[in-house]
């Protein structure tokens, strides 16, 4: 959208995540719905500034995270207050991730003693009240916004002067087990210290706890010894409440060390092949997962995407991901593979044994996928089922083995059969319940909605794959998760006079490190004589087994302690229901799918959650400029959030005066910078995390920094030695002399230690260090500050900053040396690069596995980008532009061996010959 029609642009500053506050003062900008005018950005960097200066007028008072979990059914309470302390009334932000999973079932809060309380509503009756609200001019919002594993709640109050607000949010979600445990994810960034910052976690599971792990992302070794953890047979405390002083970055910092993920994962003990069955206030749930099965063997067919649209980087993640797959393949496996674009080629006819010799074949294979042509998903489907049916009928593949595709696209079908309800149609008749087809949807343009039913309409899956750098990880991490069946045709039997309500119980396949729930009503309350039975297809033999449930008696397990809310099992039967209602009503026989969806909302509404079907209406308290319009919070769906990710807007508002707008957060854009020995640094701000890494080479060294072909952009830079080697026979290395060239601009600076040099259109302009000046011409701006600091301005293109790090000249080693700062990179092109360049577009990582390092207070971890898995080191950076002398420490992921595994290629790749050259 170009324009706001007869409108404006108000900027909002400040993301807050859980229990994060940021204050704005009144009305912050009115402009021109052009935000790539210099006039917009200027003012857009004003607000900035301004923004944070009223930050310091709030005062947030506490950030607590109860979790509760009663046999895997969490229920969490996110709770955040704060002081307006300012002398005028501040608006206040609160957003929270939760997981995507997860429904919302309350909200509520408290200013200046007066409740205010979030009421479920159907969307439709929801939907109706924001607009009549914008239609007479009051304050309304939609709140949608996701990212891969969470979404957001996002509200925001006008405060009066010395007030206090107070925000409770809840939210429950049924555990999913992956990979042998259950996995609670609660993502904090308070953004300034907290007097009272606690997260207490309570897990009950009469079944018995195997264990209990946890760890942060920010945890450092100082801080690890917080995490309190007490864990006996049948139930779990976890607490994390640091002091002020220990969330300090340092000892003389007002910056917070909480940023990131708190992750608690746990599993529960097996003893029974039966699985547990837990009978509580009328209604049951019943887990299945028996230890110790052995994996059955699998036929698998890879139908791979080859058109055009696959080219570049999606394509090699693809051969990648593939090759790593196909090593991972278990030797009495069975395997084929189809590529298609409007032509169909296949490695084999039949599906191939996972020998050692068929691997490396099938391996080299896959290495010369290249991308071409148009998309035939139908026929390629198609092919893959008749050949796993051609191979069943005539006998090639083991008789107790499980039959499934895995499809990977990124597009649309468009040559042979385009229809996609003709295409769902076809498969679904052609597999006829035989098999299981798993659907990866790579890519924003997929269309995942087609993908998804098509899915689940035949025993699968689908599951998008984000198309970042470490969608080789994404392809493989879902792969591991069906890699290895162990049951397959699972029915679970209940006695029919004893419930009904019963959510599916019927599955194709149980996978290792998985779990079965099934939970349902009762109709009697005579539990005598409950007889479960479970019948599946195992390893060499059927699966078989039987036995009687018991009432769970909680108050006897756990007396001491009102667990977690007395109907858990009724809302968690009615969260699975809910589930299986939703999939009905778009996968579904067309008789079913309207039934399902009335039910849906039925429940939906009887047990406030926030489904795809509601909407929580959040009524805003009333503002000096008049009463305010609701706030509707709703749950996206998958095909939903791909289209919130391609707006720029995140919500729409609606100010008083009945004039339309849009309100946009501003983003917090990355600052990349090398200064030191030379440190390179990548700050994210949309993880809140950075990134770090170092390069050892000989004084003298030319290293290409930036590179735009597009526009012409170059930044070189090369490095100086100490004055000797030092006792330790340590070399460090520098940045003494930076050059910079803008050939659309006819621009080129060159910076040393001594001095700087300015050309353009044939004039010269050279300044001392010892100066201070200012020059300003039609297509660079520079500032002088003297003995500091340079700043670059190139119109409507990057800012840089250079700093001038001075030494003692009698020092007997270091010589003054250089730091590279560069700002509002997101306006260079797509394909820029270099050393900094190739991460001014974003890089998407994972860590994890936090562990003790060599240093007590840097913790190793393991780091998964770019389709590698490192060994990393939390560390510090120092950013020097607010104290030359000092430096600001920032926390960073350190990545060793001259970045390798995070650069592209290696550091030598980036040695130019010369200051102003390009190899």
């Amino acid at each position: 959208m170009s324009e706001v029609r007869g409108g404006v642009l108000l900027l909002l500053l400040g993301l807050l995540y859980l229990g994060t506050l940021w204050p704005v003062q009144g009305a912050l900008l009115v402009s021109r719905y052009d935000a790539t005018t210099k006039e917009t950005r200027g003012a857009i960097r004003s607000i900035q500034k301004r923004s944070v200066d009223d930050a310091k007028m709030v005062e947030v008072l506490s950030v607590t995270v109860h979790c509760t979990v009663a046999s895997r059914f969490a229920h969490t309470v996110m709770t955040s207050s704060a002081l307006n302390k300012a002398n005028s009334s501040q608006e206040i932000f609160f957003e929270v991730d939760l997981p995507k999973t997860a429904f919302i079932t309350n909200f509520s809060m408290e200013i200046e003693g007066q409740i205010y309380v979030g009421v479920v509503n159907e969307k439709e009756k929801a939907k109706r009240q924001y607009e009549k609200a914008v239609s007479s001019g009051r304050t309304a919002g939609l709140v949608k916004a996701s990212g891969r594993k969470m979404e957001k709640f996002f509200l925001s109050v006008n405060i009066a002067a010395k007030s206090n607000v107070t925000f409770i949010l809840t939210y429950e979600e049924l555990l999913q087990r992956k990979f042998g445990k259950y996995e609670i994810l609660t993502r904090i960034n308070p953004k300034q210290l907290v007097e009272n910052f606690q997260i207490v976690a309570d897990i009950y599971e009469p079944q018995g706890i195997a264990f209990v792990d946890a760890h942060a992302t920010f945890l450092s070794n100082e801080l690890l010894p917080l995490v309190e953890k007490t864990v006996t047979d049948n139930k779990a405390h976890i607490s994390f409440s640091p002091t002020l002083d220990q969330q300090r970055k340092c000892p003389e910092c007002d910056g917070s060390l909480i940023n990131g993920d708190f992750i608690i994962k746990y599993d529960v003990k097996r003893a029974s092949s039966l699985g547990d069955i837990q009978i509580v206030n009328g209604y049951f749930v019943h887990f299945f997962a028996p230890p110790d099965l052995p994996h059955l063997p699998k036929n698998v067919v890879f139908v791979i995407d080859r058109s055009g649209s696959m080219s570049g980087t999606k394509m090699k993640q693809t051969r990648v991901a593939m090759e790593s797959i196909l090593s991972d393949v278990h030797p009495e496996d069975y395997f084929g593979i189809i590529l298609f674009d409007g032509i169909i080629d296949l490695w084999k006819e039949s599906l191939t044994k996972a020998t050692e010799e068929n691997v490396d074949e099938a391996i080299k294979f896959v290495r010369q996928i290249s991308s071409r042509g148009s998309t035939n998903i139908n026929d390629s489907v198609m092919k893959a089922i008749h050949m796993l049916q051609d191979d069943r009928r005539n006998k090639k593949l083991p008789e107790r083995s499980v039959d499934m595709i895995i499809l990977l696209t990124d597009g649309m079908p468009n040559t042979g059969e385009s229809n996609l309800q003709r295409i769902q149609q076809n498969v679904c008749e052609a597999i006829g319940g035989n098999m299981t087809l798993f659907c990866l949807g790579f890519g924003e343009y997929v269309d995942y909605s087609f993908l998804d039913v098509m899915a689940k309409q035949n025993n699968g899956v689908a599951r998008r794959i984000y198309e970042a750098s470490d969608a080789t990880l994404q392809l493989q991490g879902f792969y591991d998760e069906v890699a290895s069946p162990l049951l397959s045709a699972v029915d679970l039997r209940y006695p029919d006079n004893a419930v009904d309500s019963l959510t599916p119980h019927h599955f194709s396949q149980l996978f290792n490190g998985s779990e079965i729930v099934v939970a349902g009503r009762l109709s009697e309350n005579d539990m005598d004589n409950f007889l479960v039975e479970v019948f599946a297809n195992g390893f060499e033999q059927d699966f078989q087994v039987q036995g009687e449930a018991s009432v769970t008696d909680w108050d006897v397990i756990y007396p001491e302690k009102d667990y977690i809310f007395g109907d858990f099992t009724e809302r968690l039967w009615a969260y699975l229901t809910i589930q299986q209602l939703l999939e009905t009503s778009k996968s579904g026989p067309a008789e079913k799918k309207s039934n399902a969806t009335a039910k849906a909302l039925e429940m939906s509404l009887k047990y406030s959650f926030v489904t795809p079907l509601t909407s929580m209406v959040v009524t805003k308290a009333e503002t000096e400029d008049g009463p305010s319009g609701p706030l509707i919070a709703d749950k996206l769906t998958e095909e939903q959030r791909q289209q919130t990710d391609k707006q720029s807007a995140t919500y729409l508002h609606s100010a008083p005066q009945t004039r339309s707008y849009m309100i946009t957060a501003v983003a917090h854009h990355p600052t990349y910078f090398v200064d030191g020995d030379p440190h390179f640094m990548i700050e994210l701000p949309e993880k809140e995390d950075a990134l770090c890494f170092n390069i050892n080479d000989s004084p003298g060294t030319i290293f290409n920094l930036v590179k735009d072909p597009s526009i012409g952009l170059l930044v070189n830079g090369q490095t100086i030695g100490d004055k000797m080697v030092a006792p330790d026979g340590k070399v460090n290395t520098y940045f003494g002399r930076l050059g910079v060239v803008h050939h659309t601009l006819g621009v080129r600076l060159e910076v040393t230690t001594e001095y700087i040099t300015l050309s353009q259109d044939g004039q010269k302009v050279k300044l001392l260090w010892s100066d201070q000046a200012s020059l300003k011409g039609p297509s660079v701006d520079l500032l002088l500050t003297k003995d500091r600091s340079v700043k670059v301005t190139l119109r409507d293109s990057v800012k840089f900053v250079i700093l001038l790090h001075k030494v003692w000249k009698m020092h007997p080693y270091h010589q003054d040396y250089l730091g590279f700062y560069t700002l509002d990179s997101h306006l260079l092109s797509p394909s820029v690069h270099g050393l900094l360049g190739q991460f001014y577009h974003g890089i998407e990582f994972e860590v994890g596995d936090l562990r003790p390092g060599e240093v007590p207070e840097k913790p190793d971890a393991t780091m998964y980008v770019k389709g590698h898995q490192l060994n990393v080191t939390r560390g510090w950076q120092r950013d020097f532009r607010k104290d030359l002398k000092k430096g600001e420490n920032v926390p960073c992921w350190f990545i060793h061996s001259n970045g390798t595994g995070l650069i592209d290629g290696s550091a030598e790749d980036y040695i130019v010959s010369g200051l102003f050259n390009t190899v």
